[in-house]
């Protein structure tokens, strides 16, 4: 097993032990720091830990030519899952600030883009993300770790801005995505 793939499943692993942590009443207590109780400090810490090995696993693939089938199944499926319980348990805490209806875009663009590939690879292609899905990624993760962490203090205005940033990339990469391989699509039906 290479060393990527090593990453993926670490970061595989680290989702449902971050859902325990939130589970475990005897840390559901003040640590003092940003506002937040200690399984919340952890949730954050573990997302934090889990998206680098995102880009570690992503360098480590490439630098070292350990790019593989399984690696590129599991990858994106580990990204999309650790994002979505990161919105999820934000859209629990605060619904106002983390809509339902934002949530939802987020996973139907997801599954969108999963299809899409999915057609793709049938196909005998192979689609690269495009500069908008890597802003939308991008600006995601930033967005998800400054809510997680409570804005670090300052306004939740910043949060709030980048996370709708994120969404309006969400929707402008799945209508770029579908628009560039709309052949894709229509072949197969």
């Amino acid at each position: 097993m290479t060393t990527a793939n090593k990453l993926t499943i670490l970061r595989v692993l680290m989702i449902p032990i971050m859902i325990i942590f939130l589970y475990i009443k005897a840390l559901d207590t003040s640590i003092g720091f940003l506002g937040l109780s200690v399984n919340q400090f952890i949730f954050a810490i573990l997302f934090v830990l889990a998206s680098l090995t995102d880009l570690l696993d992503g360098y480590v693939a490439r630098k070292y030519n350990q790019i593989t089938t399984f690696g590129k199944f599991l990858d994106p499926i580990a990204d999309k899952v650790l994002v979505l319980v990161a919105l999820l348990y934000l859209m629990l805490l605060d619904p106002s600030r983390v809509p339902i209806w934002a949530v939802m875009i987020v996973i139907m663009r997801e599954f969108m883009v999963t299809g899409i590939r999915l057609l793709a690879v049938d196909k005998g292609s192979v689609i690269a993300a495009s500069p908008y899905g890597k802003f939308k990624t991008a600006s995601t993760m930033v967005a998800l770790v400054i809510m997680l962490f409570n804005d670090f203090g300052l306004t939740p205005w910043i949060g709030n801005i980048i996370f709708y940033i994120a969404i309006i990339f969400t929707v402008i990469s799945g209508i770029d995505y579908l628009m560039k391989n709309k052949k894709v699509v229509f072949e197969s039906i």
